[in-house]
């Protein structure tokens, strides 16, 4: 296919790729306050929790956005995957995004386990999205003429 055509495509993978990183960070900042509160066993803000549930519902979808594009863009262009290693870290992206969002369910004074694999898991994503953002420099080279 002609790049012209691919333009809108990469734009939405642009930004969705912005809010993903927004999110993240936001997520970080609304995680680390819910954990010190906790800690310093002060009451949260009520609208605390579901900010930071609905900011991770927010990054399950802009990351999901981002498969398809990527999917859709690198079959569109080449015909096949696995061009580069922007796939396989984009699916580890993929997977970390969806295990937080199954371990945030699970959390719960009973399952103290799932706390601290839902905050492991997001400190391997933050190391995931950089490096899929650092490959996807490198995709993104292959495209610009």
């Amino acid at each position: 296919m002609n790049l012209p055509s691919f333009l809108w495509l990469w734009k939405i993978a642009a930004w969705s790729m912005g809010l993903s990183i927004t999110g993240y960070l936001l997520l970080a900042f609304s995680g680390i306050y819910l954990w010190k509160n906790r800690t310093e066993k002060k009451p949260r803000p009520s609208w605390l929790r579901p900010f930071h549930w609905i900011t991770g519902t927010i990054l399950v979808i802009l990351i999901l956005i981002l498969l398809s594009i990527g999917l859709m863009g690198t079959i569109g262009y080449y015909g096949s995957l696995g061009h580069s290693w922007h796939l396989p870290a984009g699916l580890i992206v993929v997977t970390l995004v969806l295990l937080s969002a199954w371990t945030s369910t699970q959390i719960h004074p009973s399952r103290p386990w799932a706390r601290k694999l839902h905050v492991n898991v997001n400190i391997a994503l933050f190391f995931a999205l950089l490096a899929v953002g650092l490959t996807g420099l490198f995709v993104v080279q292959k495209y610009l003429p």
